[in-house]
């Protein structure tokens, strides 16, 4: 996965950059359909959604660890605590399962 991460860098910076710089450089006038502007919006978003999803499995040494931390970060997140919380929250429940169950 070391080799790949560049790789994954890389596009996400291409995809994220490419979308904000392409309205503004091809069209002139506003869009106003909803549809592309909303495209326009959510797809960095996604990209890098689906682009960290499965690291979240990958990079822990059992799966609950990570499936732990990942329900814990979206609740946390859905109840407006900031970055820094939830990170460091989803950090120290892969450490604490990990710890049990990797003995």
């Amino acid at each position: 996965m070391n080799g790949n991460i560049w790789i994954y860098i890389l596009v996400a910076f291409g995809v994220s950059y490419l979308i904000r710089v392409l309205p503004l450089t091809i069209f002139k006038k506003p869009i106003k359909n909803r549809f592309v502007r909303s495209f326009l919006h959510y797809a960095p978003y996604v990209t890098l959604a689906l682009m960290t999803f499965p690291a979240i499995f990958e990079s822990t040494q059992i799966v609950w660890s990570g499936l732990a931390a990942l329900v814990a970060g979206v609740v946390m997140a859905y109840f407006g605590l900031g970055l820094p919380v939830v990170a460091l929250s989803c950090c120290s429940i892969v450490f604490v399962v990990e710890l049990i169950f990797c003995r």
